[in-house]
């Protein structure tokens, strides 16, 4: 009876290994990636619902393939911040992906504060600046209690997020099901939606520098591979939902700012509308948490380098310094302009600064070392 347990146990922490990366990652792409769904808009859902549909599973593929080699590439190389990560990937051209990094970081933070603005002044008719400054302060509160809590603060309300997210497609179906259908019979593909798959994945990579901190318990090539590739699908899943949701008011939302938003008053139903905002304003609150624990592990490892601790305090600074700068071009520009500009043209970085390196010289560290 006791083999028994302890070969149970061992099953449920090999498991929860392999699923944890995925939900880690899955809950810091959200806020950036279709949170709002104005994402989805942008770079999906102008092509048309099957041309949009088979963009994201291109995106799920991609994330999927890199994921995988990256989760192993960290693990031979006992690379767990993305300091040390891209030193051994690009050695000493490895500044490139900060400097990109730090740009999206800026701008996927720059996008929650100005969804978080939208989200408040609609649903609860206050300022916008006042959900923008709550979102700023939760973040800095969390990345403030450091790792551990980030850690099992993205896994839980990942697993949060899904159930809700699946109660609202479900509502949406039920209420809308003959407009989706309509849609999808109705519709055509329209321009390169492949490519819209992987510069929407490219850019969403960022989470990967987020996801590092909770790798060290893999223990093989084949739980890295299969984490990885279930990090791809637990991704894009929710990302699928919300397209499916959209349909319903195809194609007058592509223009919505923050089409969930519409999707919701749609409903009529308040209750629903304040537990889904929550969610999703807790979500928002875990991807900018994990953006910047991913910094703050960075210049940890470097102080650590040089025998020196980095305080809480410090971590909080860091947080708020960031956070000032993502609040100011929040209010500057506003989610469509940040989200249309800032992130196409970042995609391209991480293409040839993260994805390329990964599946040329990454794969061929990755060969060389002894199979496990």
């Amino acid at each position: 009876m006791l083999n028994s347990s302890m070969f149970n146990t061992t099953r449920f922490a090999g498991f929860t290994r392999i699923v944890v990366p995925g939900l880690v990652f899955q809950s810091v792409i959200v806020g950036g990636g279709y949170g709002t769904g104005r994402e989805i808009a942008e770079f999906f859902l102008w092509h048309g619902p099957v041309g949009g549909l088979f963009g994201m599973l291109v995106a799920c593929l991609v994330w999927g393939i890199v994921l995988s080699v990256a989760f192993e590439f960290a693990r031979i190389t006992r690379s767990y911040n993305y300091r040390t990560f891209f030193q051994q990937l690009l050695g000493r051209f490895w500044p490139l992906f900060e400097v990109i990094y730090l740009m999206i970081a800026l701008l996927v933070l720059a996008v929650l504060g100005a969804g978080a603005s939208e989200m408040v002044s609609s649903v609860f008719g206050i300022s916008g600046h006042i959900g923008a400054m709550v979102l700023m302060l939760a973040i800095g509160a969390l990345v403030y209690l450091g790792g551990k809590a980030i850690e099992k603060s993205l896994a839980l309300w990942s697993v949060l997020l899904y159930l809700v997210y699946a109660v609202f497609l479900i509502w949406i179906i039920i209420a809308y099901g003959d407009n989706i259908r309509s849609a999808f019979s109705g519709s055509h593909s329209t321009g390169n939606w492949s490519w819209d798959g992987v510069r929407y994945a490219a850019y969403n990579l960022n989470a990967m520098a987020a996801v590092l901190f909770v790798l060290p318990g893999l223990s093989s090539r084949k739980e890295a591979v299969c984490s990885g590739f279930l990090a791809g699908v637990v991704g894009i899943i929710p990302g699928i939902f919300v397209f499916i949701a959209m349909l319903a008011q195809y194609p007058a939302i592509i223009d919505a700012p923050v089409p969930v938003s519409v999707l919701l008053q749609s409903l009529n139903a308040l209750w629903f509308m304040v537990v889904f905002q929550v969610i999703l304003f807790g979500t928002f609150i875990e991807t900018g948490a994990g953006i910047i624990h991913a910094i703050n592990e960075r210049i940890g490892s470097a102080m650590n380098d040089r025998g020196r601790l980095f305080s809480p305090r410090q971590r909080l600074g860091v947080a708020i310094v960031i956070l000032g700068v993502a609040v100011f071009l929040a209010g500057k520009f506003g989610i469509i302009k940040l989200i249309a500009q800032g992130y196409g043209w970042l995609s391209y970085g991480f293409i040839a600064v993260v994805v390329l390196p990964l599946l040329t010289y990454g794969m061929h560290r990755i060969i060389r070392y002894r199979t496990v």
